[in-house]
């Protein structure tokens, strides 16, 4: 196999880790929203249509008392928008269901309670592949403003994606860059116009802000779509997530410098950052966390929240704003997760309170007015860094009113 190309083709009915949808929170007391496959910590939320298996979601309230949560289901289209059906046509049971499983934090200075919601569930069974939207509301306020949303996919695999990730890309070889060539294979597969109906997705790290939609094919095969030699499939490398551990209160674990109590509350101290001006091997979970603690015992209730403190040491980035980045912040540009400058350290600061766990990061610079975040500023780019791409493919005939997904495929970019 040529060095510095991983193609990776895998059978349709096994999901590996993968992407993870746009997930968002609208309230400051909402925490460690996670949504995986069958509660695996890293397997990505794509569900097989008709399976045995779930999508479990799970969050912690800081407010400690109990609250009835509702949750609601929407089917999407292949951009995340409402696909405008009936519920009934994509889901059987209620529009409007209250989350019944959770539990009390125990022995923990931060008291919150842990929701945890599988679907399907007694209540819901899915109907059709595609997109799907959970939006989850507080039923003890107004019920009318939600207090976060997160995303799964149901797959109804019925073509092939073969994926190829490599450094030798279109506008640079060896240097900063990683390009996605894939096919899309349509045998025995009944579609009239493949261009139009077909619509792939590409990710990078299940990053939604630096996704790839719209995309025409480079060339027609006999039953196959060819997307090669594609500039907007070239993405920037970055470098290794950086990591920490956050598993005792009172000894530094994994790139933790200090350790300390400030009644009420923990707090843990990184070691100062620095932008990157080289390729650094680490065997990262390409922005993945793990929730546990010390004694890993009783993970989502027996694990404290400590108030993390970041410092990159960088001077003042003009023109836009530095954001801690990865599933830790949902990989959201949320003012949350935006980092101050400190003109008197000549450093960029941020505390946030996290859950005892297992953390990757990095440093994402948006610049005005712009929405993709870049990794040259703090990180750099380098062919060398191990990166997970995921395609989808959408599918809707003429006449159709959603969109199916038919197609999926994940690869590991691996130098």
């Amino acid at each position: 196999m040529k060095k510095g190309i991983w193609s990776l083709i895998l059978a349709m009915t096994v999901l590996q880790p993968s992407m993870a949808q746009d997930s968002k929170i609208y309230v400051k007391n909402i925490k460690t929203l996670q949504t995986t496959l069958g509660g695996q910590w890293d397997a990505a939320p794509i569900l097989l249509l008709g399976g045995n298996n779930f999508i479990e979601i799970s969050f912690d309230d800081l407010q400690h008392s109990y609250v009835h949560y509702t949750y609601t289901i929407t089917h999407c289209d292949a951009y995340w928008n409402s696909s405008e059906l009936l519920e009934s046509e994509y889901m059987t049971g209620f529009s409007s269901n209250r989350i019944e499983d959770y539990g009390q934090s125990m022995n923990t200075q931060m008291e919150y309670n842990h929701y945890m919601l599988r679907i399907p569930n007694d209540d819901v069974e899915l109907l059709i592949s595609g997109n799907y939207r959970v939006t989850v509301y507080n039923d003890d306020g107004d019920g009318d403003e939600p207090v976060l949303e997160t995303c799964f996919c149901v797959l109804e695999p019925m073509i092939g994606v073969d994926l190829e990730v490599t450094d030798n890309t279109d506008i640079d070889a060896h240097a900063q860059h990683q390009q996605v060539n894939f096919n899309i294979n349509y045998a025995n597969f009944r579609v009239i116009n493949p261009v139009d109906e077909f619509k792939p997705v590409v990710y990078q790290n299940r990053r939604p802000d630096n996704r790839v939609e719209g995309l025409q094919p480079t060339y027609l095969r006999s039953n196959q779509l060819v997307y090669t030699h594609n500039r907007r499939l070239i993405f920037p490398a970055g470098n290794e997530y950086r990591r920490f551990e956050i598993l005792d209160e009172y000894q530094p674990t994994m790139h933790v410098e200090e350790m300390e109590y400030f009644d009420p509350y923990y707090h843990a101290t990184l070691f100062v950052d620095k932008p990157r001006r080289n390729y650094l091997f680490d065997k990262d979970q390409d922005g993945l966390y793990y929730v546990r603690n010390g004694d890993n015992i009783d993970s989502e209730t027996e694990s404290d929240y400590f108030y993390t403190h970041f410092t990159l040491d960088t001077p003042l980035l003009g023109n836009g704003e530095v954001y801690i980045n990865g599933n830790l912040t949902n990989n959201q540009f949320d003012e949350a997760y935006r980092m101050t400058y400190n003109p008197i350290d000549h450093c960029y600061e941020a505390v946030l309170p996290l859950k005892q766990g297992s953390y990757n990061y990095q440093y994402l610079f948006v610049r005005d007015g712009e929405t993709v975040g870049s990794t040259a500023e703090a990180e750099g780019n380098f062919y060398q860094t191990e990166n997970e791409y995921t395609v989808l493919v959408y599918h809707r005939p003429f006449g159709s009113r959603y969109d199916k997904l038919i197609g999926y495929q994940h690869a590991i970019f691996s130098y």
